[in-house]
């Protein structure tokens, strides 16, 4: 079902914003699971749970409790009919259903507390039109006389192109109670005048009130939970930079599916993202915070989380796959799903040297109206890859590139903070890294040692031939396939002497470079310290 065949209009905007506490929020939105009709639920956030309601008739006192089919016998009235209205038809593969219910005392339907909207009639005087088309019943109805026993279901799943209300609304115009044939329509209300020609019968004798009569209740039931906790939200169709319009997708770490969910507008779409994402990122905090009182103080996670990563295969094409992206210790890791016990992280996908990687960030700028909006086009100077507007790239010491995309966006900037303060804590504990290299036709290493900065050594004998400090380097280029120039300002400033070195990894050796400079200039921004320094980091910033 496409999303732009419906005109989404909010039922009531003190049901779609309704807060309960400051810790639980519910609202109306439109479901598209792909098993059913497009048809409106009821969401429910809490702390660690994102709850789907659907509206059922429950009984609430009476000896039928059990039973999910209600008969209700109403006596025509010669003003207002019985008292309600129908909409649908099979013709809309769905059975014709009570679309409104007259509030007044008078009206049959609305006096015996056992109908309500939604309801969809199974038989009439025990014909069955549940199958049968709107005009049918209209004609069934139309000479089943002046006493008609209804044989009802409550339609848990009501499609959203019936437009029923979500409560019992009073003061509807009345229905004609003379037998005139007159138009009718099934996605209009209309009056219940119906003429018993249907072929499909069960006869059955009109059921009468009982004195225990059952009292009925129209509830919200839940239907689906899906713990928060490790949790994903999806703002794409699967695989694509497609942003579905005005909706998103909960997915729980097992894989299980909240359906789409489409709010009535951009900004009901904003609030519910912005709830739901704050407590997967709550959720996720705790998680690290109890998993880190068992790892040491070199193996902490600073971060973890889902991601979108954009490959290429043969079979698919370009297209996005989930991927859970950590950061722990030493090391980046890619799983393919969240590592719930310390064996899963020796089962990473892939796990990279942080001090030799390089993050680049593709976030455009003023991003959020990008979000919720699917026509808009990016500015063609953003250096993006398809229409997702919020990725960065992460380049490795091996050569792999790894292209991401988050779904909001402020992921980005807390994947970027995260990514500097678990590079600079790496660079801080392992203080120096040596490559092999030649230089001037001599096999050397280059040590690149926080605090004394370069130097270049003869690999047998450990001489060292020259040492600068980071302060000293003042420009460097590389040919992109193994050679580095470095160009450094000796005693004399007026003095530049340029080192030339060829290196097996190129990649590995600039990245780790940069690692080390970007933490150096870190040291001179005292708020980037002051958020490194607390807890456990006040080791490495002494």
């Amino acid at each position: 079902q496409s999303f732009d065949s419906f005109s989404l209009k909010s039922p009531r905007d003190n049901l779609i914003r309704l807060i309960l506490s400051a810790d639980t929020k519910v609202g109306i939105v439109l479901l598209i699971d792909g098993k059913s009709e497009p048809h409106e639920v009821r969401l429910k956030i809490s702390k660690d749970l994102l709850t789907i309601q659907h509206q059922e008739v429950v009984c609430v006192t009476g000896s039928q409790c059990s039973a999910k089919e209600r008969s209700v016998t109403l006596r025509r009235q010669e003003i207002g009919g019985f008292g309600l209205s129908i909409k649908g038809g099979a013709e809309y593969r769905v059975p014709v259903v009570i679309s409104k219910i007259m509030k007044d005392q008078a009206d049959p339907a609305d006096q015996t507390g056992m109908l309500f909207i939604g309801d969809a009639i199974l038989r009439i005087n025990g014909i069955n039109v549940e199958n049968a088309t709107h005009e049918e019943v209209v004609q069934v109805l139309q000479t089943a006389g002046d006493e008609v026993t209804f044989t009802v279901r409550y339609l848990r799943k009501i499609p959203a192109f019936l437009k029923l209300p979500l409560i019992e609304e009073g003061q509807y115009s009345s229905i004609p109670s003379d037998q005139s044939s007159t138009a009718s329509s099934p996605l209009f209300d209309s009056g219940l005048h119906l003429n018993n020609n249907s072929t499909n019968t069960t006869p059955s004798s009109p059921s009468s009130p009982v004195s225990a009569t059952p009292r009925w209740e129209k509830r919200w039931c839940d239907s689906l939970a899906i713990p928060l906790l490790l949790a994903r939200i999806s703002l794409y169709t699967p695989g694509s930079d497609q942003l579905r319009p005005n909706a998103f997708e909960v997915i729980a770490m097992d894989g299980i599916s909240s359906g789409v969910l489409q709010c009535y507008s951009i900004q009901e779409c904003a609030d519910w993202l912005r709830s739901i994402s704050t407590a997967i990122g709550d959720l996720i905090q705790q998680h690290i915070r109890m998993t880190n009182k068992n790892l040491s103080l070199y193996e902490q996670i600073v971060h973890m989380g889902w991601v979108e990563e954009r490959i290429q295969d043969a079979e698919f094409g370009q297209h996005y796959q989930s991927r859970f992206l950590a950061l722990r210790g030493p090391n980046m890791f890619l799983f393919s799903g969240p590592p719930l016990s310390l064996c899963d992280w020796a089962r990473g996908e892939k796990m990279y040297d942080l001090c030799e990687t390089f993050l680049k960030t593709h976030k455009v700028r003023n991003s959020y109206r990008y979000f919720l909006c699917a026509n808009i086009r990016l500015p063609q100077e953003v250096d993006l890859r398809d229409m997702r507007p919020c990725c960065f790239s992460v380049l490795t010491g091996t050569g792999d590139s790894h292209y991401f995309s988050t779904e909001l966006a402020g992921d980005v900037a807390l994947w970027e903070k995260a990514y500097q303060q678990a590079q600079f804590s790496e660079v801080q504990r392992v203080g120096s890294k040596t490559y092999s290299c030649v230089w001037r036709g001599h096999a050397t290493g280059l040590t690149v040692d926080f605090n004394l900065g370069f130097a270049c050594f003869e690999a047998n004998s450990k001489q060292v031939f020259w040492r600068y400090k980071f302060c000293q380097l003042k420009g460097s280029s590389d040919d992109g396939k193994s050679k580095i120039k470095f160009l450094f300002q000796k005693n004399d400033p007026r003095l530049i002497e340029t080192k030339e070195l060829e290196f097996p990894n190129l990649v590995a050796a600039l990245h780790c470079i940069h690692s080390f400079i970007s933490a150096k200039v870190a040291l001179v921004d005292p708020l980037f310290v002051e958020s490194q320094c607390g807890g456990k980091m006040q080791i490495y910033c002494k």
